[in-house]
């Protein structure tokens, strides 16, 4: 039963996932309304998948690559329904929940298998550790999607083609100012996750803890995103630059994930 409704999130969010795209291409609101109602299908299955696991393991969504991946793509699609709703940027779900479904899909082909974590002091540490690193990545993979937007806009500006696109998508101000929101929410709770990370390491006392295969990705993760944080603070760095380094983030991101939890 898990696992069908697990297929059935897949589902919705690639159905989501192309008709965001068509809405982008097309302008159809029809298609868009019809992805907005399948990624909230597909949230509230996920939803269920996750609740249901994590009563059978008993403890949270944080502990293998499948239980990572899958709650990292849960996160990113509850931040995007907020931010389409708050801030009516529409068009960003196609840029989004393409990505959603990759993880979600790239999860479907790792170990289910459960991972028990011995109940101790150190619990507390673990589930804030993961619990706000994966936050930060969501909010990380959200400011990439406006940084792509960013640059395809910036794009046509520079070459003087304003084709379609751009007076579909949100302006460069817009996109520039989401994208150092997201990430100036999203770069505090990473740093608060690497920093309890760390205090979780020593108090387990963990042969890999300072392993530098592990450990080095995740702060090269940290150095890219505290550049464009203070960067835009103490010397005004934004638009193209901003949107690189968002970009630059993401792909971190991603390389990180591979070395310290798969």
């Amino acid at each position: 039963m898990v696992n069908i409704i697990f297929n059935a999130s897949l589902i919705c969010y690639l159905l989501s996932g192309l008709g965001y795209t068509s809405y982008l291409v097309f302008r159809n609101s029809i298609v868009k309304q019809f992805s907005v109602y399948l990624l909230g299908l597909g949230l509230f299955s996920h939803t269920v998948t996750i609740s249901l696991r994590s009563i059978d393991t008993g403890h949270g969504p944080y502990t293998t690559g499948f239980e990572i991946a899958s709650f990292l793509a849960w996160v990113i699609v509850v931040i995007y329904f907020f931010i389409e709703f708050k801030y009516k940027i529409k068009d960003l779900g196609a840029f989004v929940i393409p990505v959603v479904f990759l993880i979600l899909l790239f999860s479907a082909f790792q170990s289910r298998e459960f991972s028990l974590i011995d109940e101790s002091s150190t619990m507390f540490w673990l589930t804030t550790h993961r619990t706000l690193s994966i936050i930060g990545y969501a909010a990380f993979a959200i400011a990439f999607g406006a940084a792509v937007m960013y640059l395809i806009q910036e794009n046509q500006v520079k070459t003087k083609k304003l084709g379609v696109m751009y007076f579909r998508m949100p302006s460069l101000e817009v996109l520039d100012n989401l994208n150092y929101k997201v990430i100036s929410i999203g770069f505090p709770l990473f740093t608060l996750g690497f920093m309890t990370g760390s205090i979780w390491n020593i108090k387990t006392d963990e042969s890999f803890a300072w392993d530098p295969i592990r450990t080095l990705p995740l702060i090269v993760v940290w150095l890219v995103y505290c550049s464009i944080f203070f960067g835009r603070l103490l010397v005004g760095w934004r638009g193209k630059k901003a949107a690189q380094g968002a970009i630059l983030g993401f792909v971190s991101v991603i390389v990180s994930y591979f070395f310290h939890v798969v």
